[in-house]
């Protein structure tokens, strides 16, 4: 084979195999959504795997700041407008509430409570997320309401019967991290952040990252044993699961309602139960799909009561 062959068939590749991305903004919210449905649901797995040798709170700061890291890296390559100090304190303040507060308490959950268990109570977020829109002044319509009554209802079936193990303190930690989530992404649509996604991602998720490694370093947590899986599993939380989640994520705060944005909790929980019966052998019972299909009715509610929302506006 000719060596010139590789680096022709690469500089072709484009061509040949062309990646188009949706051009609509439709359909960039339509695949924004697959990201954060599809990958944050399977970060769950990823996490049970990456805590074989990562301590989870070191876990949890370490992906977050090198993918901040990686992303600042990316988003100068691209020359974007350097933001003021003021964009930069609320990139700060919006990545200590998603990132160090929120990742930080769900890994200290963690500790004592089921990756299953922790998927379901990070699902209450778009209550959280409804319940300050309702205190910041928004209107929130009965349909909305009922929207996340049901989702609530399909997390309840989905809980019920599980016999992982939990610790009332480690639940109140998850549900402490649902609602610094639900309140750093209420922030984020309204203080003004740097105008480049990229560059505002990067500094959300590296300054959130930064402090959440520094409490775990304080608090003594260490590496364990490195083995080759969780190192693996920890590249693909922060390429995959954070890098690129976080864009798809931000994007839909910006262009989506929060409640449309924080559906993806709603998803989530169902996305980690397949991968844990399609990889962990996790059996699937009746309440499951019941909960599944509630779960999904909940989410297409959301998005026709804040469509139908949006035209009777117009």
């Amino acid at each position: 084979m000719s060596p010139q062959l590789p680096e022709r068939f690469l500089r072709n590749f484009p061509r040949r195999f062309p990646i188009r991305l949706p051009q609509s903004r439709n359909g960039q919210i339509a695949l924004a959504l697959g990201v954060v449905y599809l990958v944050w649901g399977s970060t769950y797995l990823a996490v049970h795997v990456a805590l074989g040798s990562f301590p989870p709170l070191l876990l949890s700061g370490m992906r977050n700041l090198f993918a901040g890291i990686g992303l600042f890296i990316f988003a100068m390559r691209r020359k974007p407008v350097w933001p003021s100090l003021a964009e930069i304190r609320n990139a700060g303040l919006v990545g200590t509430m998603l990132v160090g507060l929120s990742s930080g308490m769900l890994a200290f959950g963690m500790r004592t409570v089921g990756t299953g268990t922790a998927a379901v109570m990070v699902a209450t977020v778009p209550l959280f997320a409804t319940v300050i829109a309702a205190v910041a002044g928004r209107k929130i319509g009965r349909g909305e309401w009922f929207a996340v009554g049901l989702g609530l209802v399909g997390i309840a079936i989905l809980s019920h019967g599980d016999n992982s193990p939990g610790s009332a303190g480690g639940s109140l930690a998850i549900l402490c991290g649902a609602l610094f989530w639900a309140g750093g992404a209420h922030l984020a649509g309204r203080l003004k952040l740097p105008s480049d996604l990229f560059l505002s991602t990067s500094l959300q998720i590296g300054l959130g990252g930064a402090m959440s490694s520094m409490v775990a370093w304080v608090s003594g947590e260490r590496m364990l044993d490195v083995h080759f899986l969780p190192v693996l599993a920890f590249i693909y939380l922060m390429l995959i699961g954070t890098m690129a989640a976080y864009v798809a994520y931000g994007f839909l705060i910006r262009h989506t309602s929060p409640i449309i944005a924080s559906s993806c909790m709603y998803v989530n929980p169902v996305v980690a139960v397949a991968l844990g019966a399609l990889l962990l052998g996790e059996p699937v019972t009746h309440s499951t799909v019941i909960a599944t299909v509630v779960i999904l009715a909940s989410v297409g509610l959301s998005f026709w009561f804040d469509y139908r929302k949006k035209g009777l506006a117009v």
